[in-house]
């Protein structure tokens, strides 16, 4: 008997949140600012998206870009953001905290963790950055983590697939493996049947332009030139393919 996929969509905004439901996606990661890896969304960005669909909602417990080391105020801050996840009747919370040595900080992922209960926690590709993957798998399942997000330690989960595959023998029955970077509609079919995992994690963009007429070309206010008048949006189609694409090899 074979088990299902499942594909979760990253959104960053109401749109891109009904574009992956309209395509058919079993779960949604909310965050903003995908363009710096997704940081924490927005209590009114999780309270609006919540509203538009009824699928399985993660949120992004992130407090800002950069490393995963965290000062005492940001560890602060993200114990409250699951807070509001909770309230917000999100249905599972995504992190991850590492130590200056690049291992799993067990202590504060365990807190976490604590803080986030019933709900589902995600180990997110903190885990990529970690220094063994081998080991922050056995340390994340023994501190009760329900799935690990990961790439191989690669920027594209293609380039690791036997390293993906290895962990997902290790992982076996204990824990859920959920592959991302570098997944589409062309290739997750061939990754879920050469890794063995059973869930998928993709943004499934495109690039879509500002519908600004009057556009002050001098100016960037964010950290990349020209991202004023474009927008990064989950495409519906693109959605609708990689699901049909990975769920074929179930």
């Amino acid at each position: 008997m074979t088990t299902s996929i499942t594909v979760e969509i990253c959104v960053d905004s109401p749109r891109s949140a009904l574009a992956a439901a309209r395509g058919r996606a079993h779960r949604l990661e909310l965050c903003s600012s995908l363009v710096e890896g997704g940081i924490t969304p927005s209590a009114g960005l999780i309270a609006t998206v919540r509203s538009l669909v009824t699928m399985d909602l993660y949120v992004l417990i992130r407090a800002r870009g950069g490393d995963f080391l965290y000062s005492e105020d940001e560890f602060a801050a993200m114990k409250r953001d699951i807070a509001i996840a909770k309230q917000l009747r999100a249905n599972g919370v995504v992190f991850g905290i590492l130590d200056e040595h690049g291992e799993l900080d067990l202590a504060r992922c365990r807190e976490l963790l604590d803080c986030a209960r019933p709900l589902s926690a995600t180990l997110h590709r903190a885990f990529d950055m970690s220094r063994n993957l081998e080991r922050s798998l056995e340390n994340a399942i023994a501190l009760g983590f329900d799935r690990i997000l990961t790439s191989g330690g690669e920027p594209n989960v293609e380039d690791a697939i036997p390293v993906v595959a290895r962990l997902q023998e290790l992982a076996s029955k204990r824990m859920a493996l959920m592959i991302g970077g570098g997944v589409h509609s062309s290739n997750a079919k061939a990754i879920v049947a050469q890794t063995g995992v059973r869930e998928v994690h993709a943004s499934a963009r495109r690039v879509d332009p500002s519908a600004m007429l009057h556009r002050n070309e001098k100016l960037n206010l964010g950290i990349l030139p020209g991202w004023e008048y474009q927008h990064a949006v989950a495409d519906e189609e693109e959605v609708r393919n990689l699901v049909r694409a990975a769920t074929s090899t179930g």
